[in-house]
């Protein structure tokens, strides 16, 4: 049973996952414009920014449209297959969940966010008045 369960999920993602992308680029939001030095700021901030992430996760989709909209340049790893990105993310959050934004302090501490809801608060409240 959990072999059909699995198939379902996965077709299904294969078929609605691209449509899922194009909707993206479609109601893609206007971006932010920021004075140059200003954006050069915010662009170095970024540096130490990652956001896990699934190409077609909605939560994922949610949260790439708002850093769009606040013009950031996250480094963005898909950690959808097995492999490092996902490794990384289970072994520092804890969990394969995505989206997960890894926010690195100037000390080289990471601190993980989960959540989509509680990432665009955060990238919010960090960027929109810069």
């Amino acid at each position: 049973m959990k072999f059909f369960i699995r198939a379902f999920f996965k077709t299904l993602r294969v078929v609605m996952g691209p449509f899922m992308l194009i909707g993206e680029v479609i109601n893609r939001p206007d971006g932010l414009i920021r004075p140059l030095t200003e954006q050069d700021k915010v662009d170095l901030q970024c540096k130490n920014l990652t956001l896990y992430q699934y190409k077609t996760c909605p939560f994922c989709i949610k949260v790439r449209q708002e850093m769009h909209r606040l013009s950031l340049k996250i480094t963005r790893l898909d950690a959808q297959p097995k492999g490092k990105n996902r490794d990384d993310l289970k072994q520092g959050g804890g969990q394969a969940k995505v989206p997960c934004l890894r926010i690195t302090d100037e000390a080289g501490q990471h601190q993980w966010l989960y959540d989509s809801g509680e990432i665009i608060l955060y990238l919010d409240r960090r960027f929109a008045k810069i």
